[in-house]
């Protein structure tokens, strides 16, 4: 007999990202689908047929009747699913960005709080198993370089590209980077939409560190690189192709091969380099299967709404540096 503990959680918002969500969730062994909901009905009973799951067309029914809620849905609505279910204690998986304002953010932080609910924000990047390869590594990046370039897709065009895209690499970054923000300057442009496609911006912190991020969404090309630079040591990590290299100067007598040299001060060291094993792992059934452990076993949750609200504003005050110029 399966006597596995099981948490019960309902959808809401079956786009493409709410489709991916609800056929992770239907492989996770500790979840149970409560049912689905899309205010497109006919979508939703086309979905729920497809996955045999319940189809709700009364969200407060779904919401009574599960222990959390999963929100796929428009940004613009984050706020609005995520209030009604904590106010009934419900628990919440977000997806990025949190909230459509910082005050929304705020508001969610205060009601989980008042409600001892958990609640993730799903920054999925955070689990793509070519950043989770470094997880055990002493990071102290001094400077980071990224570019996460698409090709023209209309979905998720209402939000700037910052929104969009960039929103990713600035919740590694600040997950990273350990300080205050110093300065943000940013430049933006919009080529097929009225707010910015292709944005830069660069981050300095009061530690010294500095970060430069590039996003764009009418690239020829995909790329998801992020090169982190810190003394000793160079990496590379490629989250579409999910690919981690490591450079790393070691003294001579270091057991790792490599290319001996002497540094600048006459120093004979060893530079060396590794291509770790990358698990073959799905980031966003990892991010909802880490979401109901937090739950079910009373964890930490993996990405807070206090870490969804710090990317969220990181991004704002970026999007101000561009209205500017």
């Amino acid at each position: 007999m399966n006597t596995t503990k099981k948490l019960k959680i309902g959808l809401i918002g079956l786009g493409h990202l709410g489709k991916i969500h609800l056929q992770q969730l239907s492989t996770i062994p500790i979840v149970e689908i409560t049912g689905v909901y899309d205010i497109n009905t006919e979508l939703a009973n086309s979905i729920g047929a497809s996955f045999n799951v319940p189809v709700f067309d009364n969200i407060e029914e779904l919401i009574d009747q599960s222990d959390a809620i999963d929100i796929v849905t428009p940004t613009n609505f984050h706020f609005h699913y995520a209030e009604r279910a904590i106010k009934k204690f419900k628990h919440v998986f977000i997806e990025k960005p949190i909230t459509e304002t910082l005050n929304e953010a705020k508001k969610l932080i205060e009601l989980a709080n008042e409600a001892n609910i958990k609640a993730q924000v799903g920054h999925v990047e955070r689990f793509n198993p070519a950043f989770l390869v470094l997880s055990e590594m002493n990071l102290a990046p001094e400077f980071i370089e990224v570019h996460r370039l698409a090709p023209f897709n209309p979905r998720g065009n209402e939000v700037p590209v910052v929104l969009d895209l960039m929103i990713h690499d600035i919740d590694i970054i600040m997950s990273l980077i350990k300080s205050d923000i110093k300065r943000i300057s940013a430049n933006g442009v919009g080529i097929l939409n009225q707010s910015s496609d292709i944005a830069n911006a660069r981050i300095e912190f009061a530690n010294g560190a500095a970060a430069n991020l590039t996003a764009s969404r009418i690239s020829m090309k995909k790329m998801r690189k992020m090169r982190i630079f810190q003394h000793n040591k160079y990496l590379t990590i490629d989250f579409l192709e999910k690919k981690t290299e490591i450079y790393s100067i070691e003294p001579k007598d270091s057991a790792l091969e490599g290319l001996d040299f002497k540094n600048y001060m006459g120093e004979e060291k060893k530079l060396c380099f590794d291509l770790p094993n990358i698990d073959s792992i799905n980031a966003i059934k990892l991010e909802l299967t880490l979401f109901a452990e937090s739950i079910l076993y009373s964890k930490e949750t993996s990405v807070s709404l206090q870490d969804g609200y710090v990317a969220l504003k990181v991004a704002y005050e970026i999007l101000k540096k561009i209205e500017k110029n």
